[in-house]
């Protein structure tokens, strides 16, 4: 069974919770704790590279990240796929080598690029009928056809609710499977949301972080993308940076044995080194 059939059979029966995730490390801590799914996040695998998530990041670039995490987890991955690299041809490009490479789903957005992260200012978005067109191809690329196409709007912030109804109705009637409006920030704006496009499939990216229990009323948002966690190990490396600058031990000053034998397990280091005895290498473990 593909990952994107997985992901749809998952959605059926509740919402699913995607954590955000840049790496395998990630993706293998996502799996262990046992989550539905998680999400390549254009931001994030941005700032693997110092850059900020204003376009900067190619096609190539998020489909090796997803290559990598596809090939260590059987999670499956929703990726960010920005405006979808360029026009309508782009797209359908995108689309196929976003399936090559292991995604379950991906979203297109309707900026004009170059884009810029939901959350921050000055962004535009195209004409509808434009961004009409980059779903319909979307749908019409894929190879897979429980592989997700999710619209995503960003005309909220820029139109109000009424355009964002139009064109996810649209959208919607264009083949697209899920819904995204991005910018949500309060629990208004998701009641709002939830309500203004009932008789839709929705994601909601939770970064003004709403616990999930409020959520559980609303039967049609079907996807919570959450920055939580990778935003907690940001600010947790960023402070022991500045305590270890100061002089200071955070913690301890060495890896707890039995933390670094749970991060071994995570990456299945001893299925190697039990090939390593298996072919004569004999090496089990390197104190």
């Amino acid at each position: 069974m593909s990952t994107a059939k997985v992901l749809r059979d998952r959605i059926t029966e509740g919402m699913v919770t995607a954590p955000f995730v840049v790496d395998g490390m990630q993706a293998l801590m996502a799996e262990k704790a046992e989550f539905g799914a998680c999400y390549v996040t254009g931001f994030g695998v941005a700032s693997t590279y110092g850059l900020p998530d204003v376009g900067l990041i190619t096609m190539n670039q998020m489909c090796e990240k997803i290559r990598a995490i596809s090939y260590c987890s059987e999670l499956p991955i929703i990726a960010d796929a920005d405006t979808g690299y360029g026009n309508y041809i782009n797209v359908m490009q995108t689309v196929r080598e976003y399936e090559r490479a292991g995604a379950a789903a991906l979203h297109i957005e309707d900026q004009v690029w170059p884009k810029r992260c939901g959350y921050m200012l000055n962004k535009q978005v195209i004409p509808t009928d434009e961004a009409v067109t980059k779903i319909r191809a979307a749908v019409d690329a894929r190879k897979d056809e429980d592989f997700l196409i999710i619209a995503r709007t960003d005309t909220l912030a820029v139109n109000g609710w009424d355009d964002v109804e139009d064109r996810v109705h649209k959208f919607m009637e264009a083949g697209a499977d899920i819904a995204f409006v991005d910018g949500i920030r309060t629990m208004d704006d998701v009641k709002e949301y939830a309500s203004r496009l009932s008789d839709v499939p929705l994601i909601f990216n939770n970064v003004p972080i709403i616990p999930a229990a409020a959520l559980s009323e609303y039967k049609n948002i079907k996807v919570m993308l959450t920055p939580l966690a990778m935003a907690t190990a940001w600010s947790a490396y960023a402070q022991a940076l500045g305590q270890i600058k100061a002089g200071a031990t955070p913690k301890s000053d060495k890896m707890d044995q039995g933390a670094f034998d749970a991060f071994i397990d995570l990456l299945k280091a001893r299925e190697y080194f039990a090939l390593d005895k298996k072919y004569g290498a004999g090496i089990e473990k390197t104190e």
